[in-house]
């Protein structure tokens, strides 16, 4: 069979993972093939409730701007659906206080937004959307634990019940409502021309490959050891700040992070951050203990006035990692890989949801492309370039920390004059808003890193004075 990715034509696409990346994968897939099956390892929520296999989404998530753009290419009217629902919408920097790197952010006019929902309401719209589509169906309750096929070409997937797995008919976006526990027996095979990994950060892939004669990936790490702990509370409602969220942004010299963002109803996630020689707790008075830590008081102050609602929840597993399958190897046709299966960020840069989007938007793109032929190679190529510019971000910043390990920590022959430039451009951003408008950009990855070397920008990092930004905490938005 030819590897041609973009004439799926009557062929079956099977996608490992049923969170963000994979549904998002399928419904890129359903343009070109008869019929595509996820595979889930949990069951389903019937709502937009939190469940195991996504351990991080108690945790604080935003969907950023270049996120919400793909997801209105994907699904269209998304994110309008998502403010209906009640999902925040924040503007940067006009309704967040933040310090980073020693200055206080100025709160102009906002440049950008982000969604500061919770991770499960927009999986389950997510969801939602895509199985309304007849052609893709949902097996939930049952786990991927290998490939079939060769070195030369994946046929299909192994799958083995998790408990009393079961079938869910498309179209119906429901699913059950407890975990599968333990094993189901023999495991069977569930043929297919196309498979898409998508299983998260914890993917077997590299494994399974290598039981059927192929090569696994070479795979980029860094690790800071960064921690998080998060809690739900009920903020004050004290008029004392206009604000809608506070950050507290780690670097080298400063290395504890507090967040506190609307989720809805009144109620804040706050996620405190720390490294691995001096983690945030998770018990309920070493949680507010530790937010004293922070370089100013102001998310401890805020903390002694709400109310609590949720016990702690910590989370450690936040390593940048990237598996190399566009590099040459003894890789088969027909297998490719995408979201955190891929690229995963450490998540406190707030990338992941987005680059999920992107990584969608990248694959509809190079299965459609006029000008080439869409092999496998071609399409893993064009989904590790969508991820590139979050993971310039997240490990270039990563790898200055203190402590960082990983085969990837290393800086490359560039880095020296552009970090001397990227250093004179942090003196600025908080408080030139022409600087800070392009630092936004790139963050929000709705445009290339070029941005941050345009004419106007360019003029003030290399020859403008470091602007004046607030002593204290700007507690009101700027006139």
């Amino acid at each position: 069979m030819a590897d041609d990715l973009g004439h799926l034509g009557a062929r079956h696409a099977v996608v490992i993972g049923g969170s963000l990346a994979g549904l998002l994968a399928a419904r890129v897939l359903s343009e070109h093939a008869e019929r595509v099956t996820v595979v889930e390892r949990d069951r389903l929520p019937e709502g937009p409730d939190a469940r195991p296999g996504v351990p991080q989404g108690r945790h604080t998530h935003v969907l950023i701007e270049g996120g919400q753009k793909a997801l209105d290419e994907l699904l269209p009217g998304f994110t309008d659906e998502l403010t209906e629902l009640g999902a925040p919408l924040v503007g940067m920097p006009s309704d967040m206080i933040q310090w980073q790197n020693g200055q206080w952010f100025r709160r102009t006019a906002a440049t950008t937004s982000i969604h500061t929902g919770p991770r499960a309401q927009l999986e389950w719209l997510v969801r939602r959307r895509v199985l309304a589509d007849p052609r893709i169906e949902v097996v939930e309750g049952v786990e991927t634990v290998g490939l079939t096929g060769d070195s030369a070409r994946v046929r299909g997937v192994l799958l083995r019940e998790r408990g009393a797995g079961r079938k869910t008919a498309a179209g119906t976006g429901t699913g059950g409502t407890g975990t599968g526990t333990g094993s189901g027996g023999e495991a069977r095979t569930l043929a297919a021309d196309l498979v898409v990994d998508a299983s998260g950060r914890g993917s077997h892939a590299p494994d399974w490959l290598a039981a059927i004669g192929a090569e696994a990936p070479h795979e980029e790490v860094i690790d800071t050891g960064l921690a998080y702990s998060t809690r739900v509370y009920r903020g004050p409602v004290d008029g004392s700040t206009d604000a809608l969220g506070f950050n507290i942004v780690p670097n080298p010299r400063q290395v504890y992070g507090g967040v506190v963002v609307p989720v809805g109803g009144g109620r804040h996630l706050v996620t405190l951050s720390g490294l691995r020689d001096d983690l945030p707790p998770t018990d309920e008075a070493g949680f507010e203990e530790f937010a004293k830590r922070l370089p100013h008081p102001l998310v401890s102050e805020w903390l002694a006035r709400a109310e609590p609602e949720s016990s702690v929840f910590g989370f450690r597993k936040t390593a940048n990692v990237r598996r190399r399958y566009d590099r040459p190897g003894r890789r088969p046709a027909g297998f490719l890989a995408i979201g955190d299966a891929l690229c995963a960020f450490n998540p406190i840069y707030g990338q992941g949801m987005a680059v999920a989007a992107i990584s969608a938007v990248a694959l509809r793109r190079a299965l459609t492309d006029p000008r080439r032929t869409a092999t496998t190679r071609t399409v893993q190529k064009a989904l590790l370039d969508a991820s590139k510019p979050a993971w310039d971000i997240s490990a270039g910043a990563d790898r200055k920390m203190p402590g960082a390990i990983g085969n990837a920590v290393g800086a490359g022959p560039a880095d020296k004059p552009v970090g001397w430039y990227l250093r004179r451009l942090q003196e600025r951003y908080a408080g030139d808003p022409v600087v800070g408008a392009a630092f936004r950009s790139v963050l929000t990855l709705t445009a290339p890193m070029t941005a941050l070397f345009a004419p106007a920008v360019a003029r003030a990092v290399l020859f403008g004075a470091i602007p004046q930004t607030p002593s204290e905490p700007p507690l009101r938005r700027e006139a």
